[in-house]
């Protein structure tokens, strides 16, 4: 298979003992939407399968698309996800009234998209680059006035950061860590950005929240892990650090913000990084039976959501679905909804026009639920259902009718 290769070792303990925990419908890279002129390239499918880590308790994808196809041209930009420029802004706050540095520290994000959280430190007097692969995005943010070199991140390149511009009080990535293949490179290359007293601040999708809500569409070939607490103290402990504090925030559906330092920093360990990793394990995160209840959970979603689009399919009805982010591609892979739906809406209007992975449903502005006037609307972006139906209540006043997929179908 071209455009893939996979891995027989857990990324965080280097162990064997792996097990497939939660099988996902293969499909191609969730954000790779096409123009009309590129419809008649294939689109290659790749596996999206869940491993445990009997050794530390890691789930994990051993299947590792390239991520020159999943990176270079990303479409993704955080100004447009509802509310994180707010939560960044925030965020800076937060990270500066514990770390308390002098004006005109240096801080560095890792995967610095359009630069949207460096541009808040910025305001609060520190110095900021940023590093993203993504060219495009990364040309952007630098013309934006926030400084960012179009790389993946390396510890040759920390290296190179710090003899230029000397050492991080706050290197940060959020949205990433779970992206990153070989993080023991990535680690490597924090530990030489940070200077003696700093830190490194990361959000990622916590594997607790993904349990708790069925948070399914976080399964994509971007996301690499999916982390919990016990087997990331375990990880920095091996390698010249120390997990320090450990929080969970509702962003991306359920967050997990963690805060690491050197080994022997100046800051003392938190209870709190104690307190989750007593949630997992009471939860059963490094048990197979959690995640194949998980899966059957969603296998009864699968059924009856097919049950309910057959009888209207047999019913003639029109049904559309709302949202064309990455994660709406694996909902519509794994529910088999492929077949099902006639279009697609998206507020994005860079998604506009474009057609979905694989499958090339069109995606259309939002304003064709009034001149369309499907029967029916699955929101697949449904952990903001709530914003999009009170948006579209003229919609449910015309006579249609939204499907919420998750936690649970409802009919509204």
């Amino acid at each position: 298979m071209t455009g893939s290769r996979r891995r027989n070792t857990c990324r965080l303990c280097g162990g064997h003992d792996q097990e497939l925990a939660v099988h996902l419908e293969p499909m191609p890279s969730g954000d790779a939407y096409v123009p009309a002129g590129h419809l008649d390239q294939p689109q290659e499918t790749y596996p999206l399968d869940l491993y445990l880590c009997h050794s530390c308790g890691h789930a994990q994808l051993l299947d590792v698309v390239d991520p020159e196809i999943l990176y270079r041209n990303y479409l993704y930009t955080t100004s447009i996800s509802l509310g994180l420029a707010e939560h960044f802004h925030r965020y800076a706050d937060e990270v500066l009234s514990r770390v308390n540095p002098p004006a005109g520290s240096f801080v560095v994000d890792l995967g610095s998209n359009d630069g949207t959280l460096l541009k808040a430190f910025q305001s609060r007097g520190m110095r900021v680059l940023g590093v993203d692969p993504a060219r495009e995005v990364a040309r952007k943010a630098t013309a934006s006035g926030v400084e960012t070199l179009p790389c993946f991140f390396t510890a040759e390149l920390a290296r190179t950061i710090r003899d230029e511009r000397g050492p991080a009080s706050i290197v940060t990535a959020n949205n990433v860590f779970a992206n990153i293949d070989n993080l023991v490179d990535m680690i490597e290359g924090i530990q030489t950005l940070l200077a003696p007293d700093g830190v490194f601040v990361f959000e990622t999708s916590y594997l607790v929240d993904v349990f708790q809500k069925s948070l399914l569409e976080t399964f994509f070939h971007e996301h690499l892990c999916y982390f919990s607490v016990k087997p990331l103290e375990a990880f920095f402990r091996g390698h010249g650090m120390e997990l320090i504090d450990s929080q969970r925030v509702p962003t991306k559906g359920g967050s997990l913000r963690g805060t690491a330092q050197l080994t022997g920093g100046p800051r003392k360990i938190s209870r709190t990084v104690a307190e989750l990793m007593a949630l997992e394990m009471s939860l059963g995160l490094d048990h197979l039976e959690s995640y194949k209840a998980f899966a059957a959970q969603m296998n009864a979603v699968k059924k009856e959501l097919h049950n309910l689009l057959r009888n209207l399919k047999e019913e003639r009805k029109t049904i559309a679905g709302y949202g064309a982010a990455v994660g709406v591609t694996t909902l519509i892979y794994h529910f088999d909804l492929g077949g099902q739906l006639n279009f697609l809406v998206d507020d994005n209007v860079s998604r506009q026009h474009l057609y979905s992975p694989g499958h090339h449903i069109p995606v259309l502005p939002p304003t064709v639920l009034y001149e369309r006037k499907p029967a029916y609307v699955i929101i697949l972006a449904w952990a903001y259902a709530e914003p999009i139906m009170k948006k579209h209540r003229a919609f449910l006043r015309q006579g249609g009718h939204f499907i919420v997929p998750l936690p649970k179908v409802e009919v509204i």
